[in-house]
């Protein structure tokens, strides 16, 4: 069964205390700080309900997000469309599209690139966002640290959420799989309706977490140049086996004889 499917008509609920407005804040220091052009197209892998799109298009950006959830998008496309935005949005895999455009920057959050669970999920799709940059675009991502979850190891979770409507109750299990760099997350999902259980959803999300030197590897194998690893929202910040969510920063380039902006 795919993740994110029927998980998608409570997602907003559920994350509803996730600060997305700071998180492109800090895309946007991100901006200023390696920047040399403007940035007016963003590609958002795994763009979901829109969490990050719809912001980052409010402050003008034009905002292209993929993902391979019908749900997710459908969620997006009612939202942005409610409130006005405009955003370009595609059901496809991560791992392989051809957009047959590029684009200043591109983005990949919430943890989006700890799905890809291979070492020829990464190379794959690490070459394809690179198809779709300008020379010397940048590609910032956010992921599960390794140094920090074999260091601290994930921990069973509950998290509460009530609105007018509903009340959600989330549960998490998770299983190690250290010789694969894994965590089988096992969710259960309550939803309950005037003190009713009304649906029951059980997922589990297969999630590898990522080492600084093995992301430095295939990043370089796909033409990019690794400018910063730092803890996720401090661009000051010095990453250590004490920080679990770490921000990734890389810019495109061209290495010679290759010829990667010739055309799609």
């Amino acid at each position: 069964m795919k993740v994110f499917e029927r998980y998608a008509e409570y997602y907003d609920l559920l994350y509803q205390d996730k600060n997305y407005e700071e998180e492109c804040d800090f895309l946007e220091e991100i901006f200023r700080a390696y920047c040399s052009k403007p940035i007016t197209n963003i590609l958002e892998l795994g763009c979901g309900t829109g969490g990050h799109a719809i912001p980052l298009a409010k402050r003008g950006y034009r905002l292209t997000g993929l993902d391979c959830s019908p749900a997710m998008l459908k969620q997006a496309e009612k939202k942005s469309e409610g409130i006005g935005i405009s955003l370009t949005l595609h059901q496809a895999d991560v791992k392989r599209y051809d957009l047959g455009c590029r684009f200043d920057a591109a983005i990949a959050m919430f943890a989006v690139l700890n799905y890809m669970t291979t070492n020829e999920d990464l190379r794959v799709t690490f070459s394809t966002v690179r198809k779709h940059l300008n020379k010397d675009s940048l590609f910032i991502f956010d992921v599960w640290n390794g140094l920090a979850v074999m260091r601290l190891l994930p921990s069973a979770r509950i998290k509460t959420i009530e609105d007018s409507d509903m009340k959600l109750i989330r549960l998490v299990e998770p299983e190690i799989r250290a010789e694969k760099h894994l965590c089988l997350s096992h969710y259960k999902l309550l939803v309950v309706r005037k003190g009713i259980l009304f649906d029951e959803i059980e997922e589990t999300h297969r999630i590898r977490y990522l080492f600084p030197l093995e992301l430095a590897h295939y990043l370089e194998d796909a033409d990019f140049q690794l400018l910063q690893i730092c803890p996720f929202l401090n661009l000051k910040g010095q990453i250590d086996e004490n920080q679990w969510n770490m921000a990734v920063i890389a810019r495109a380039i061209e290495k010679e004889g290759k010829g990667n902006d010739s055309g799609m």
